[in-house]
């Protein structure tokens, strides 16, 4: 798609310092450092370059990333592992594919200053990673993408499987604590603790089932049986059996007119509600890629297909040349205690910017273009 292709062109005119796609640092004029936004971008472009063979894409990537990884790896401008936020370790990530491809031990020797932020992240009292140090005994779908992949991935290149039993016990615990059978979704958040203003006293589970949370959580899933080694059939068979029950529990939602899903998930005709981007994204991708991987069904390629159609049809606009992603909403998350406009509500989610470009959707559209491109080309 000639469309698409002269979009990620455009957004490939940023610099490491300015980029176009992390509308949070423009708006809030925060400097540049490492962040799993930037991530979203630099994971779509390098699996660009993976399925096209276009060394225009790498070399942005390792350009991009070199800015901020000093010239021996030990570390990286923005990052503190003391932070223990499971969103700084999500760009790391990439540092895997750039050692793969150039050999270069400072990436090593980033990767391994991300890992040692596992060794001693804090954890609930069932076992999870806290989802930052700001919130406290707290999990979010998010956090899932944010850490699990990349300790996943570090497990099965560098540490012999030795933590399988870790990532999988941490899965296991959103599942049986955070899903809801009846509605086939995951609430966005929990809190161990029972302390946020955001959970039920009781449960410790936020309100709602927000529409990115639950991508993210699909795209780990789907990521994480890309990396790991499929010869541990009882491991891989518990992420396979977890990705198609999360597939199917939200197609269940999805608009057919426009092959989309809603912003607050199973309230589609509520006032204020709206069909959002980054979610439907991380859907298309993560059945795409299910399929190729033969994780899920080949008869769901035709509808995660139509999802990706369904988001460029209504969001992706050329005006006079100039190329634009919209629907993307722009953040949410839950508390801190000092902001309680994010409460975890249907009016809190609905609020919040409605943006274009931002690589929280961006990333993941591209993800789902490669996929897209593999069956298409």
């Amino acid at each position: 798609m000639q469309i698409v292709d002269n979009y990620i062109e455009k957004l490939m005119t940023s610099k490491p310092n300015e980029p176009l796609w992390n509308i949070e640092q423009i708006r809030q004029g925060k400097k540049p450092h490492w962040n799993y936004i930037d991530g979203c971008m630099m994971n779509s472009l390098m699996a660009l370059y993976e399925v096209t063979g276009d060394k225009k894409y790498l070399n942005f990537v390792k350009n991009y990333v070199d800015y901020y990884v000093s010239e021996d790896g030990t570390s990286i401008l923005g990052y503190n592992k003391e932070n223990y936020s499971t969103d700084d370790v999500a760009e790391s990530r990439i540092l895997f594919d750039l050692y793969k491809y150039f050999g270069e031990e400072k990436y090593k020797n980033a990767i391994d200053l991300t890992y040692s932020q596992i060794l001693t992240h804090p954890r609930t009292k069932e076992g999870n990673f806290w989802h930052k140090k700001i919130y406290p005994n707290q999990v979010w779908l998010d956090g899932l993408y944010m850490m699990q992949v990349f300790y996943m991935r570090y497990e099965t290149t560098f540490n012999g499987y030795k933590n399988y039993a870790d990532i999988k016990k941490q899965y296991k615990n959103v599942h049986d604590i955070m899903f809801n059978s009846k509605k086939g979704l995951h609430y966005h958040g929990y809190d161990s603790s029972r302390e946020s203003f955001w959970c039920d006293k009781e449960t410790g589970l936020s309100k709602n089932f927000w529409l990115r949370a639950c991508g993210w959580h699909m795209v780990s899933l789907v990521d994480i049986l890309g990396y790991m080694d499929e010869q541990i059939y009882e491991d891989y068979a518990f992420y396979k059996a977890l990705l198609k029950e999360t597939v199917d529990g939200i197609l269940q939602y999805l608009d057919k007119d426009n092959n989309m899903f809603y912003q607050v998930i199973d309230k589609g005709s509520k006032e204020g509600n709206y069909l959002e981007t980054s979610g439907s994204a991380m859907v298309a991708y993560t059945i795409l890629k299910g399929v190729r991987l033969r994780a899920l069904p080949e008869r769901y390629q035709e509808i995660g297909l139509k999802i990706f159609d369904g988001i460029c049809a209504k969001y992706l606009t050329d005006k006079n040349g100039d190329l634009n992603l919209g629907g993307i909403c722009l953040v949410a998350g839950l508390g801190p205690e000092n902001n309680r406009r994010r409460d975890g509500t249907f009016k809190y989610y609905i609020s919040e910017p409605v943006v274009e470009n931002d690589a929280k959707g961006v990333g993941p559209f591209i993800m789902a273009y490669t996929e897209v491109i593999r069956i298409r080309n």
